[in-house]
């Protein structure tokens, strides 16, 4: 009698698992936006694309660095992003910064855009990345930093560091 399961523990030959694919595979992350931005809220979206972005996507080509959402009449629009073109795709390629719609629920679009508007904070994309096939978007609101503020965070950062550090070489005796 043969069993259904994979021999190989669940796992398929690429190493990700078979049964609810949760692994994520980041393809651009914006490392500035959580230091220019006091980040207070995030959420996972989804985005429309065409074939040759998704392609250029799997490839690992995108750039977040000066890109921005904007709330437009009851949408949520990804603007500034690069996904450069697919060099394989010829006439059927696509604009390389063009804006794209963002899928959200209308409840969702509601909260966002009415924090964004009501608080002036502003709609940043953390990091681009395939969740199980589809290309997600986290999408955060945050509130901009003062060149003081940053300076603290980085003192902060560098205590916490050199206590780490002191501590870690204490217990090793």
């Amino acid at each position: 009698m043969a069993s259904s399961k994979p021999k190989n523990g669940g796992k398929s030959s690429k190493g990700t698992s078979v049964k609810g694919d949760s692994a994520e595979r980041v393809v651009a992350e914006n490392r500035k936006a959580r230091h220019h931005y006091e980040i207070l809220d995030t959420l996972e979206c989804g985005i429309a694309l065409v074939g040759s972005e998704v392609k250029s996507l799997r490839s690992g080509k995108m750039s977040l660095d000066e890109a921005y959402g904007r709330v437009k009449g009851n949408e949520v629009w990804l603007i500034g992003c690069d996904i450069p073109e697919y060099v394989k795709a010829n006439q059927l390629n696509h604009q390389p910064k063009r804006p794209r719609k963002l899928l959200l629920h209308r409840r969702e679009i509601v909260r966002f855009a009415s924090l964004a508007y009501e608080k002036s904070l502003t709609l940043v994309p953390l990091k681009a990345y395939f969740k199980q096939g589809r290309v997600k978007v986290l999408l955060g609101i945050g509130r901009g930093r003062k060149v003081h503020d940053k300076r603290h965070k980085l003192k902060e950062q560098t205590a916490k560091r050199d206590i780490a550090v002191a501590l870690r070489g204490r217990g090793s005796r």
